[in-house]
C-alpha cells in the first residue's frame, strides 16, 4: 500500500472518508439526543441499526430526518449564542459610557465602598 505514490493518495482517501463518516455518525448521534419529541425507543432502535448496518442507517437518518436535524443545530446555535451575550454583558458590567461609569463610582463613594483616591482614578480612567 505505502510503496507508490498512488498506494498513498488511496490511504490518506480512505482516511478522510473514515473521519466524514465519524462526523455524520456523532452528528446523528448527537441528534437523537438532542430531539425531545421522539420516544426513547426510536432512539434506542435508531443506535442499534446504526451500529448493524451503518452506512444505509446514517444515509436513511439524514435523508429522513435531516430538516429536522438542521432546525434543532440552529435552535442549539441560537440558544449558545444567547447564553454566551448574558454571561459577556454579566461580566462587562452595565457600565456602558464614562458617565455610566463615573455615576457607578460617585455611588460607590458615596456609600464608603471606594476612597477619595480610587473615585478620582477610575473618573481619570473613564474620561481617558
Amino acid at each position: 500500500m505505502w510503496n507508490d505514490f498512488w498506494g498513498f493518495i488511496w490511504f490518506v482517501f480512505w482516511v478522510y472518508v473514515l473521519f466524514a463518516y465519524l462526523r455524520v455518525l456523532f452528528s446523528i448521534i448527537t441528534d437523537l439526543f438532542r430531539d425531545h419529541e421522539l420516544n426513547g425507543w426510536w432512539k434506542a432502535l435508531w443506535i442499534i441499526l446504526l451500529l448493524l448496518v451503518p452506512f444505509i442507517t446514517a444515509l436513511v437518518y439524514v435523508i429522513a430526518r435531516g430538516r429536522g436535524m438542521a432546525r434543532r443545530e440552529v435552535s442549539s446555535m441560537r440558544r449558545q449564542r444567547a447564553e454566551t451575550d448574558s454571561y459577556i454583558r454579566d461580566v462587562a458590567g452595565t457600565a456602558s459610557s464614562p458617565a455610566a461609569e463615573i455615576a457607578t463610582a460617585k455611588t460607590l463613594l458615596d456609600s464608603g465602598a471606594i476612597s477619595q483616591s480610587e473615585f478620582d482614578s477610575v473618573k481619570k480612567r473613564a474620561l481617558s
